[in-house]
């Protein structure tokens, strides 16, 4: 349980100082560093010119690779430190970059801030941060909707898995996740360049975020004043996602707000047609963000208060 424990200090850093910017200037980013890694790799062993069987055996050996090196990292410096009680402060310390608790947070707000003030270009370049969808045919709802899935799809993505794998098997199982969700960001996606050599990343990374993303969900459900509206859109809704995971947590939040989400989108010119999550209700507006952040906030209370009672109770 002292892994749990580990998961709350480490919460806690996040909420409080987030990651300082005169510290990225200086060292960067633990992502920042598996990106470089990660893009050595695809740079040097996905050729175009290899046949595409090749091309998959090598995304599975390259994906394969950047998760050892991770976890064999993280059991490295895990077993350097003492048992007890500094074992598990310097684990959340050192597992404090990986849970993006207070950048998620931050990045939705800042949104939600200048749309409410009527400031729909500000809003576009905010949003722009944080989705991959052309900020430029966006609307007030297509802007408010955009950053409530981000906000819903990244409490999984970037908090709940994280901190669930850390929670069992403390730096290992963070520092593993963390290479299987970059991994899949940056290869993982069904273009050109990565449908076979990213094929393994994609299919890791769905695995790995299958409890992570119901459990995002739940606590959505738990914790809105729509519960049974929550619950209703999760159980009925969430499989028609593209995503075998992130539509649970969007599902569940489609419902606690009482919006609609996802739908069809646009991306580098091209109009993708996604099924509606809570079809028939209305598209939410900028108010929507805040009340959303309000769910998430006490969402991930919920999860510090949970591993905190398995840490010390």
């Amino acid at each position: 349980m002292g892994f749990a424990g580990a998961m709350v200090v480490a919460m806690a850093m996040d909420a409080l100082l987030g990651w300082p910017a005169p510290l990225f200037a200086r060292i960067g980013h633990p992502v920042t560093w598996l990106g470089r890694l990660i893009a050595a790799i695809d740079a040097a062993w996905n050729r175009a010119s290899d046949p595409p069987s090749f091309r998959r055996a090598a995304g599975v050996a390259g994906a394969f690779l950047v998760i050892a090196v991770s976890v064999a990292l993280g059991w490295m410096l895990q077993s350097m430190v003492s048992l007890g009680w500094i074992q598990m402060v310097l684990v959340g310390v050192l597992a404090w970059p990986l849970v993006a608790l207070r950048s998620l947070h931050d990045h939705v707000a800042a949104v939600a801030k200048p749309l409410k003030a009527g400031d729909i270009a500000a809003a576009r370049e905010a949003v722009s941060r944080i989705v991959g969808r052309d900020p430029a045919t966006l609307d007030e709802a297509g802007i408010a909707r955009a950053a409530i899935e981000s906000l819903a799809e990244n409490a999984s993505d970037g908090i709940v898995a994280p901190v669930f794998w850390g929670a069992l098997f403390g730096l290992p199982g963070i520092f593993g996740y963390k290479a299987i969700n970059t991994l899949d960001s940056m290869i993982g996606h069904r273009s050109e360049r990565h449908e076979t050599f990213g094929w393994a990343a994609a299919r890791i990374d769905d695995v790995a975020n299958f409890i992570p993303a119901r459990l995002t969900g739940f606590l959505f459900v738990l914790l809105a004043t729509r519960r049974s509206e929550a619950l209703s859109c999760m159980t009925r809704d969430a499989r028609r996602h593209r995503s075998p995971n992130a539509g649970w947590p969007e599902a569940a939040m489609a419902g606690a707000l009482g919006v609609r989400l996802s739908g069809p989108r646009i991306y580098h010119g091209s109009i993708t047609d996604e099924p509606w999550l809570n079809e028939g209700a209305r598209d939410p507006l900028a108010a929507d963000i805040s009340e959303g952040l309000t769910v998430y906030r006490r969402a991930m209370l919920l999860l510090a208060g949970v591993l905190a009672i398995l840490a010390f109770a």
